[in-house]
C-alpha cells in the first residue's frame, strides 16, 4: 500500500511499549496521534519523514507512539462474532478450512431452538456449507461436533491469535514492535 496524504497512520504501542491489539493492528489516524500528542497522553517513539505545518509550527508525522498510562487488557473478552472467529483461528470447526471473515458464521453447537445458549461454550465458527448442513439439528443426529471444544478465550489468547495474520501494510519503523509468527533477521557479533 503506498501512502497518500490522507494515510500515515501511527502505530499505538502500550505504555509498555507493546501494541494494544495485534488484530485488528492498534493504528490511529495521524490527526488522533497529533491531537493525542498536544493533549500530552502518548510520547513519540518514532516518526515519519512527513511533515505537517501550521502558521505557528511544523511537525513530523508520528509512526509509532507509546500511550503515557498503562491500559490493562480486559481480563474476559467481549462475546462477539469476530473475537468468535479470532478464537477459531478463522477456520470452521467442522470442516477445517479457513475463509474470510465475510463468508464464515457462527453455529450453535446445541441449537437455540433446543435449548443451546449463546455463549463462548457452545458457539462456534462454521462455514456456510457446513452450517446448512448441521442444520438445528444435535451433534450426536448428524455427526457435526467441532473440531476443538468451545471455549471462553482469555485476552492474551486472542492477542496471540491475532498475531497470525499480519496486515497487508507494515511500516518499517514498527517493525521492533511487532512480532508475527516469522523467522527473524538475526546478525552475528
Amino acid at each position: 500500500m503506498a501512502l497518500t496524504a490522507q494515510h500515515w497512520p501511527a502505530l499505538v504501542l502500550n505504555a509498555d511499549f507493546r501494541p494494544l491489539s495485534y488484530f485488528p493492528l492498534s493504528l490511529w489516524t495521524w490527526q488522533e496521534s497529533v491531537k493525542a500528542v498536544f493533549c500530552d497522553r502518548v510520547n513519540i517513539v518514532s516518526e515519519y519523514d512527513q511533515v505537517v505545518h501550521s502558521p505557528s509550527f511544523n511537525m513530523r508525522l508520528p509512526s509509532v507512539i507509546s500511550l503515557k498510562e498503562y491500559i490493562p487488557a480486559s481480563r474476559r473478552p467481549a462475546f462477539t462474532r469476530f473475537n468468535v472467529f479470532l478464537r477459531d483461528r478463522f477456520a470452521c470447526q467442522y470442516c477445517g478450512d479457513h475463509f474470510s471473515a465475510s463468508d464464515l458464521t457462527f453455529d450453535h453447537v446445541i441449537p437455540r431452538s433446543r435449548g443451546g445458549r449463546t455463549n463462548w461454550e457452545n458457539v462456534t465458527t462454521a462455514c456456510s456449507g457446513c452450517n446448512i448442513q448441521k442444520g438445528n439439528k444435535m451433534p450426536s443426529r448428524n455427526g457435526f461436533f467441532p473440531l476443538e471444544e468451545p471455549r471462553q478465550p482469555t485476552t492474551y489468547q486472542l492477542q496471540e491469535n491475532g498475531r497470525a495474520f499480519p496486515p497487508n501494510f507494515l511500516h518499517e519503523s514498527w517493525a521492533d514492535f511487532l512480532y508475527w509468527d516469522s523467522e527473524l533477521d538475526i546478525e552475528q557479533c
